[in-house]
Formats: C-alpha cells, sequence, structure tokens
C-alpha cells in the first residue's frame, strides 16, 4: 500500500524558520549571525533581560509588530487542509501564530508564543497582548514585570516533554523549513518510531534527516508543502 493511501492516526509536523521566513519574518540568525542588528545573546536571553529589559522588550515589541503584519503562505494553508484529512499536530519551532490564522488547531509552540507575555515571578501567568505591546511597569498581580513569553537561551523548554510523546505516536512525520540544528528540538527526530513515514520537505535535506531515512522534497515550504500535501490526499 502507497504511503498515500494509508489511513494515518497521529501526523506529526515538526516546523522551522524555513516555513515563517516565506511569509517575510526573518529567521533568527542573518547570514552575518546577527539578528536585526543584535546579537542573540543580547536580546534572547535571561543575562540581556536583567541587564537591560527595555531593550529586550523594544526588541520583542517590534518583531511582534511584523508578526502582526505578516500572513499565512500556502505552506501554512496546505497543512490546514491535511487536518481536514488526517489527525495532524504540528510543532513548531516558531513563535508566531502563522499557522493558528492558517486554520491549524492543533499546534504546540517549543519556544513560546510572541503574542503572548508572562510574569517574570509566576511563569503560569500568562497574558494575550492583541494589539498591545510589553512596557516596563507591566506587571502581573503579584508586582512581576512582564515579559515576553519567549524560551530564551539557556532556559529550559517546558513543551518538549509533550512533543516527545506526541512524536513518539507518530505514524507520519515531516519536517519543513527546520535545519535541525537547534535543539533540544532536533533531538525529537530519535524518538520517530520506526514504522513511521518521514519526510523532509526543504531545499537542502538535513544530514540528520538523510541518515533516519527521510524521504526529501527538495523545494521552499510554500512550493513543496502543496505538492506533498496533495499527494497524501491523492485517492
Amino acid at each position: 500500500m502507497s504511503a498515500a493511501k494509508r489511513s494515518y492516526q497521529q501526523c506529526v509536523i515538526l516546523t522551522g524558520a524555513g516555513i515563517s521566513a516565506e511569509s517575510g519574518l526573518k529567521t533568527f540568525r542573518g547570514a552575518d549571525g546577527l539578528w536585526e542588528g543584535h546579537r542573540p545573546e543580547e536580546v534572547a536571553s535571561i543575562e540581556a533581560w536583567e541587564r537591560d529589559p527595555e531593550t529586550v522588550l523594544r526588541f520583542y515589541n517590534e518583531r511582534r509588530r511584523q508578526v502582526r503584519a505578516a500572513r499565512p503562505n500556502a505552506a501554512h494553508s496546505a497543512l490546514a487542509q491535511l487536518e481536514d484529512h488526517f489527525p495532524v499536530t504540528i510543532v513548531t519551532q516558531n513563535v508566531d501564530d502563522l499557522h493558528e490564522r492558517a486554520g491549524s488547531r492543533k499546534v504546540l509552540h517549543l519556544h513560546g508564543e510572541i503574542l503572548w507575555a508572562r510574569s517574570e515571578k509566576d511563569p503560569d501567568h500568562r497574558v494575550y497582548l492583541e494589539n498591545r505591546d510589553i512596557s516596563p511597569g507591566d506587571r502581573c498581580p503579584r508586582g512581576g514585570q512582564l515579559r515576553p513569553d519567549i524560551v530564551w537561551f539557556g532556559e529550559p523548554v517546558p513543551a518538549m516533554m509533550e512533543a516527545a510523546e506526541i512524536v513518539a505516536r507518530a505514524d507520519l512525520f515531516a519536517v519543513v523549513g527546520s535545519s535541525l540544528q537547534v535543539y533540544p528540538a532536533a533531538s525529537l527526530l530519535d524518538l520517530v518510531p520506526e514504522h513511521c513515514d518521514r519526510f523532509a520537505i526543504d531545499p537542502a535535506l538535513p544530514a540528520s534527516a538523510r541518515s533516519l531515512g527521510f524521504e526529501s522534497i527538495p523545494l521552499p515550504a510554500s512550493e513543496g508543502v502543496p505538492v506533498w500535501v496533495e499527494r497524501m490526499l491523492a485517492k
């Protein structure tokens, strides 16, 4: 029986910066090793927050505006279409909401969500920002300053345990727009069951995926994902 005609019980899609880049959102590191003029450690670590919280807030406020202005692309839409036919969970390394806006209903954000804030004193206190920024003096009921709900360098990734459980149950696993060089997310490949159908949709198949038997679809996400989804839905 071909992969396209299987009745999948758990489709897991791991998405990375490449899928959002095609909607105009810059990847974390540019060719010069900077992120919009900042070294990542200057704006994406607890040390940066403690040293200069106003700069960190300004940086993420601008990033948030860019996310709000971006629109889902054909890859996001195709993955939402796949969910109309199979049980699909998207595990994303991205902090934007483009999957949700495209119509995907089950999305797990490994690295947090930029449209949310959380208290530096109470991680369970989260606030949806809608069209607001975070300003110095914005505090939770316990008095903690609100910070971006983002996993910074050196911080644990709370969603990893849930992601590991989801991947371990997969019978279809696809990687879209990820270099698979960011840990711990890249370690999820080690948990893909042996019987699982595996695909990598990216112009360059990461070596780690090649060694694990992933079928390569060497196209950018906005081209490759619609082609792949059409194949999965073929009768």
